[in-house]
Formats: C-alpha cells, sequence, structure tokens
C-alpha cells in the first residue's frame, strides 16, 4: 500500500512539466478562484461547462494517465454517486401540486348550450330524458409542463432533485478538483510567492504577511511527511501478521489507538526537527531574514491566460445566470 501513490492530493508534480507548469502562479491563482466563485448562483449549463472545461485543461497539458486517472476518476464516480443519490432522494417540498389553471376557469370559457326547461312536475318521466351532462376533462398545463419528471415504483425525480443533484455533484468536483489540480501544476514556493506579492498592500496595516506566507509553505511541504509516517507505520502492523479474529474488536481498537499515538508522536518530532535546522541556519524571525521564494515573471502566455479569465467573468454575467 502506497499512500503517496494511491492518494496523491495535494502534491506536486515535477515531471513532466506541462504547460500549465508555466503559467504564472498569481494567474492560475485567479483561474482557480474564478472556478471556486462562477458556480454560485449559476446555472446547470455553466456548472457542467466548468467540468467539461476541467476535463479538456487535463487533457490538452497532457498529464500522465496514472497521476489524472487516480485523482479524476474517482473524483467524477463519487460526483456521479452524488448526482444519483440526489436526484432520487425526496426533494423536500411536501406540497400536492396541480394545474395552473382551475377546471372551473377553463369551462366558463368554453360556450354551453342553454338549458333545456323541465316541467314542474313529472312523476311518471314523460317526455324526452335530457342525457346527463359529461364531465369536463382535466386541464393540460401549457407546453407539457410537469414537475415530476421521472415516477416508476420507489423511484421518483422531481425538477427540484434533479437541480439539487446537479448543483451538488458539479460543485463538489469543480471545488476538490480545480484546487487538486492548481496544487498539482503550481510548486509550493511558487503559491508563497504569489500570496505574499497579493498580500503585499496589507504589509501597511502591519499584518505579518510573511509569517503567514511562510506557515503555508511549511503546511503544503508537511503533507507528503504525513503520508510517509503513515504509510510505513501501516507497513509495520501488516508485517507483524497480527491474528485480528483472536484480538476482537477491542484488541483492534487498542492497537489502531497505539499506532494513531505513534504517529502523533512521529509528526511532532518532525516538526521540531523541521523548527532546529531553520534556527540553525539563522532563520529567527522573517523580519530579520531575507526570504527569496520564488521570482514571479509575466510572459505574453500569462497575459492571454489574463485575457481568458476576463471573457470567462464576462461570459459568466452574461449567460452563466440562474434566472
Amino acid at each position: 500500500m502506497d499512500l503517496l501513490r494511491s492518494m496523491p492530493l495535494g502534491l506536486y508534480l515535477e515531471q513532466p512539466i506541462t504547460w500549465l507548469h508555466h503559467l504564472d502562479a498569481r494567474v492560475k491563482l485567479g483561474w482557480l478562484l474564478a472556478f471556486l466563485l462562477t458556480p454560485v448562483l449559476a446555472n446547470h449549463w455553466w456548472r457542467l461547462g466548468l467540468v467539461a472545461f476541467l476535463i479538456i485543461i487535463t487533457l490538452s497539458a497532457r498529464i500522465p494517465l496514472r497521476v489524472w486517472k487516480q485523482q479524476m476518476g474517482w473524483l467524477l464516480g463519487f460526483s456521479f454517486l452524488v448526482f444519483i443519490v440526489t436526484a432520487i432522494a425526496p426533494d423536500g417540498l411536501a406540497v400536492q401540486h396541480q394545474p395552473r389553471l382551475p377546471s372551473g376557469e377553463i369551462t366558463k370559457l368554453e360556450p354551453t348550450a342553454p338549458p333545456e326547461r323541465q316541467p314542474w312536475y313529472n312523476p311518471f318521466g314523460w317526455g324526452t330524458a335530457t342525457p346527463p351532462k359529461a364531465s369536463p376533462a382535466p386541464p393540460v398545463a401549457p407546453g407539457g409542463y410537469s414537475y415530476i419528471l421521472f415516477d416508476q415504483g420507489p423511484l421518483k425525480i422531481t425538477r427540484r432533485s434533479l437541480d439539487l443533484g446537479i448543483r451538488i455533484s458539479t460543485l463538489l468536483f469543480t471545488l476538490i478538483y480545480s484546487t487538486n489540480l492548481y496544487l498539482l501544476t503550481t510548486a509550493a514556493e511558487e503559491i508563497t510567492a504569489a500570496l505574499e506579492d497579493l498580500m503585499s498592500p496589507l504589509r501597511r496595516l502591519k499584518v505579518p504577511v510573511t509569517e503567514i506566507t511562510l506557515t503555508l509553505t511549511l503546511s503544503l511541504r508537511f503533507i507528503p511527511l504525513v503520508l510517509e509516517e503513515t504509510q510505513n507505520l501501516i507497513r509495520s502492523v501488516r508485517t507483524r501478521a497480527i491474528n485480528w479474529k483472536k484480538l476482537g474488536w477491542r484488541g483492534a481498537v487498542k492497537i489502531w489507538m497505539a499506532v494513531c499515538e505513534r504517529l502523533l508522536q512521529n509528526l511532532l518530532l518532525r516538526a521540531e526537527q523541521i523548527a532546529n535546522s531553520m534556527q540553525v541556519r539563522g532563520f529567527t524571525s522573517p523580519n530579520q531574514h531575507k526570504v527569496q521564494w520564488h521570482q514571479l515573471r509575466l510572459n505574453r502566455w500569462d497575459w492571454l491566460a489574463l485575457a481568458g479569465l476576463v471573457l470567462l467573468c464576462a461570459s459568466r454575467l452574461v449567460w452563466g445566470a440562474d434566472v
């Protein structure tokens, strides 16, 4: 069980270098914010279009199959499962739906013959009997509108449940995959430099920008260490050939509690080693130690990406509104 390969979320792809790697981290951060914010209050076509656009970007960047298959494969399956469950679940509206126009108003519009005069008293039923009038047919909604889209046995899909399914599944995929694609093609130093450059005006308000970016860099660098420690502990438990059936659930819980305690100790030890190494190198305070994260430059491809970002936001305002 290799967690670094089976759970590649948040890891940086060093090889091969794609065209996404060459874009400026600030530009990619703007695109990430667009993917996260434009689905809010957007229609279905816009949400589905963002999902298709993310898939096209992944395929055009020629990211290795082993990488995007592990990430996009399970995420697409999970999002589709969420869509199916939400679509067939009750929509939460306990309302009896009926046609928009009552039958009484429709019958008033139809021309009716004057009623025939009946004798005031006819006990034997002499004369011509008038046939009973047929009840008016139920009105049909204009345009063939139907709130219930599918109703077969226990499965029932309404317009509201379908709307919720599309909203939740597309938002889940866009939120997770766009963030993971950004981390996959952007190094931790580039992310830190981009955030520090964008947050530099906050220095006038005495906001510790460098400390915040340094904490973010250490957090991103600490993710592979956590996966590595977890992987080593799981391998150590498997090599001991423990008979879990004889232990029972209490013994299994005790063992896993001991493993979690050991994992916490190892992570704290790694954090202490990182702090000591920074202190030995003279990094006592970011204000006294100059931090060179990454040199940011905007080339022509970055300007084209910024123009595409402006077009994306304009398209959201024109065609993506949920009316």
